[in-house]
C-alpha cells in the first residue's frame, strides 16, 4: 500500500531550470502529505545523490539537466530504488531534441523540417532560409531559442545557442497556435491552447513570476473541432510511444492554419505545480492534482516495484 511507503521528492538540481523545480516539488509534496502520505523533500544540488533511509519511491520533479537527461535515471536504477517516469533510455532520447527528432521522423509523427549545424568548427549558419527556428538540443523551458524571422539576425541567433552546444537544431518555423498534449497511462488529456500575451512561448513568458514579462493565457480545453482535437492528441501520443515515454509525459505541437499538427518535443518532467499545463489539463479531465500525483506514484510503483 502507498501509505506504507516512504515518497522521497526530488526537486532543484544543478541545472538552469532549478527555480521552477523548487516549485513544482513544493507543490507536489504538499499534495502528497495533503493525502496522508509519509513524503519527504530532497533539495538535490548536483548530481550526487543521498536519499532518505528506507525510501520506496523518488518522485522526480528535477527538470533539465541531471533530473530529465537519464543521469538521475541511471543513478537510481543502480540503487534499485523506484522512481516516477520516464526510464534512463527514454529520457536521453526524449530530453536530447536531435535524437528525438530522429525518432520522430522513424515513427512518422508530423514535425516540421530541420537540419543539425555542426558548429565544433567555427560559425556556421543554416542551409534552411528564414524564417526559422535555432534551438540547442539539450536545454529545457526554451533555454537559448531564437526564432529567426530575417535572414539578417541567423548569426547572432547561432552564435547564442553555440554557447551551449555544438550541434544546433534548426527547424522551419510554424506560424499557428501552440498547444500541449498531457499523455496519463497512454493515454491523451485535453489540450491545452497557448496564448503568449506578447512575443512566444519562451521562458519569461512561461514563468513569468521569475521575470516579470506579460506572461500568457492559457485555454483548456482548446477551442478546436472535433477533428482536429483526435489529430492532435493522436499526434502527441505517438511523439510519446515513438521516445518509449512511461508513465506520463507532455507534448509540445504546433497547429498551422490549414489545422496540421507538428510535434516539437515531449517532456518528460513537465511543470508540476498547480497552474502547470499538465495538471490544467488533468483538472479539465476531472483529475485533481492531489489525485494526479497519486496516480503518477501509483503507476510507477507498479512499473518499477522490486519484486
Amino acid at each position: 500500500m502507498l501509505s506504507l511507503k516512504t515518497i522521497a521528492v526530488l526537486m532543484g538540481g544543478p541545472g538552469s531550470e532549478r527555480e521552477i523545480s523548487l516549485a513544482s516539488g513544493a507543490a507536489v509534496l504538499k499534495a502528497l502529505t495533503g493525502l496522508g502520505l509519509n513524503a519527504v523533500a530532497v533539495d538535490v544540488t548536483s548530481t550526487r545523490l543521498a536519499l532518505p533511509a528506507g525510501t520506496d519511491l523518488a518522485f522526480n520533479v528535477i527538470h533539465g539537466t541531471f533530473g530529465e537527461d537519464g543521469q538521475l535515471q541511471e543513478l537510481l536504477d543502480k540503487m534499485g530504488v523506484a522512481y516516477t517516469g520516464a526510464g534512463a533510455a527514454s529520457s536521453r532520447l526524449a530530453f536530447d531534441k536531435n535524437l528525438a527528432k530522429a525518432a520522430f521522423l522513424a515513427g512518422q509523427v508530423p514535425t516540421p523540417r530541420g537540419e543539425i549545424v555542426d558548429v565544433s568548427g567555427g560559425p556556421r549558419l543554416p542551409a534552411l532560409a528564414a524564417p526559422f527556428v535555432v534551438k540547442p538540443p539539450r536545454e529545457g523551458s526554451s533555454v537559448g531559442v531564437h526564432i529567426v524571422r530575417e535572414q539578417a539576425d541567423a548569426a547572432a541567433a547561432m552564435a547564442d545557442a553555440a554557447r551551449y552546444c555544438d550541434d544546433i537544431l534548426v527547424e522551419e518555423f510554424i506560424e499557428g497556435k501552440e498547444l500541449t498534449v498531457g499523455i496519463l497511462d497512454d493515454a491523451a488529456l485535453p489540450i491545452v491552447h497557448i496564448a503568449p500575451r506578447s512575443g512566444f512561448y519562451d521562458l519569461a513568458n512561461k514563468y513569468p513570476w521569475l521575470s516579470g514579462s506579460a506572461g500568457s493565457d492559457y485555454y483548456c480545453p482548446a477551442v478546436l473541432d472535433a477533428a482536429t482535437t483526435r489529430l492532435v492528441q493522436q499526434a502527441a501520443l505517438s511523439a510519446h510511444r515513438a521516445l518509449g515515454i512511461e508513465i506520463y509525459s507532455r507534448v509540445d505541437v504546433l497547429l498551422d492554419s490549414h489545422n496540421r499538427p507538428y510535434v516539437l518535443e515531449a517532456n518528460t518532467i513537465p511543470g508540476m505545480t498547480e497552474t502547470s499545463l499538465l495538471p490544467k489539463a488533468a483538472a479539465a479531465f476531472g483529475i485533481s492534482f492531489p489525485d494526479l500525483c497519486l496516480t503518477i506514484a501509483k503507476l510507477s510503483l507498479q512499473l518499477r516495484q522490486p519484486t
